[in-house]
């Protein structure tokens, strides 16, 4: 009989609030943390959700030495917020596992160098967090596009029952930066509004920054709750395009079968789904058909990206996160801005806060070069 996995502890850092009763409050009143920013120079303005870099050094101040700022780049402040309020109520041990998400990670250090700094190299973003917290294990880094996120749980689940580890800290995050902007650019991705996942006028992406924390246990202590099991995980990559997803969504179809069959749900037991949601016409329509083949068309659904951007590799993570908030506080929130289906099949987007018992929650998450992931969450 495989082990129980639970998640007794999160976090997040965001431009809606530095900690999860913040960021669940204005998500209550529809807020949106996505503005018009200006990134690059002789660039316009364009719409993205960024963490205001005064507030999260004031804050980073307030739990931290000052004589530390100068010691940690902007993404590692965020990082360290994050996990900071779990360190402190759960204990690291020699079995305690270490899972650092990210896209990027420290790719700002590259601007106007001729070398390569320590810093930029994954490896030692992770190492650097670990020896601050004291974590005995080596760090595992989790780069996998923008399905990163949800694949750390499913990662530290899998080890876990495996008996490599009894329990793990997740740390996912990513920050917007000229090099990601850059990027989206040149695939004529970025929205000129803010975003509209599903929508027959969506127009693309919002990009976003964030980091996100969860304690993942075998073994909850006497004073930790199992809030909710990871029933299933599953990724598969369906090798389509280098950046275009599968026209037919059979990577996402078979990650949701493979995850609902791991966890012996039934489309008809699934409550909510947590959608990636980019608001490119590609993304959302090859969603719509794996949903669809799955028959999951009429379980509420939405996409988190109008309230945060696509924060890359800490978005499955965070909305992961807000998933489980829903279900500890029976509400829907609604998938803000669609207002007309844009998809070829149908889908049961939620358009306003709606009171609901949420058991079961399915979170997907798709990316560039074809890769898909899907975890079950279940309510304890």
């Amino acid at each position: 009989m495989k082990k129980e996995i639970c998640i007794t502890d999160y976090n997040c850092i965001t431009p809606l609030g530095f900690d999860v009763s913040s960021n669940w409050n204005a998500l209550l009143e529809g807020k949106s943390g996505v503005a018009l920013h200006k990134i690059i120079e002789n660039q316009e303005s364009f719409y993205a959700s960024m963490l205001d870099s005064e507030e999260l050094e004031n804050e980073f101040n307030r739990f931290f030495e000052k004589t530390q700022s100068d010691n940690f780049t902007r993404l590692e402040k965020m990082f360290l917020l994050s996990l900071k309020p779990l360190v402190e109520k759960h204990q690291i041990s020699d079995e305690t596992a270490f899972i650092l998400s990210t896209t990027k990670g420290n790719i700002s250090l590259l601007k106007n160098q001729t070398s390569l700094p320590k810093g930029v190299f994954l490896s030692n973003l992770a190492q650097k967090i670990a020896d601050f917290f004291g974590f005995k294990s080596k760090p595992i880094v989790v780069s996998n596009a923008c399905v990163s996120g949800v694949m750390a749980i499913a990662i530290a689940k899998n080890m876990i029952q495996a008996g490599k580890y009894k329990d793990a800290f997740v740390i996912a995050g990513d920050e917007i930066s000229e090099f990601v902007v850059s990027g989206f650019n040149s695939f004529q991705a970025i929205g000129t509004e803010i975003c509209k996942p599903y929508d027959k006028n969506r127009n693309g992406i919002n990009i976003g920054e964030a980091a996100a924390a969860v304690y993942i246990t075998s073994e909850p202590k006497n004073n930790e709750t199992c809030s909710f099991k990871i029933s299933g995980d599953s990724a598969v990559n369906d090798a389509n395009h280098i950046s275009g997803p599968s026209r037919t969504g059979d990577g996402l179809f078979a990650s949701i079968r493979n995850a609902m069959a791991e966890a012996n749900v039934t489309a008809e037991k699934i409550d909510f789904i947590s959608a990636h949601g980019t608001a490119t016409i590609y993304n959302d329509e090859m969603e719509a058909i794996a949903f669809n083949r799955m028959e999951l068309q009429n379980v509420p659904l939405n996409s988190m990206k109008a309230y945060y951007g696509h924060c890359l590799g800490a978005s499955g993570l965070l909305e992961s996160i807000i998933s489980m908030e829903s279900a500890l506080n029976k509400t829907l929130i609604p998938s803000k801005n669609f207002e007309e289906t844009g998809t070829s099949q149908p889908l049961n987007i939620i358009k306003e806060n709606q009171p609901s018992e949420i058991k079961y929650i399915l979170k997907t998450a798709s990316g560039f070069g074809g890769c898909n992931a899907a975890i079950v969450l279940e309510k304890v």
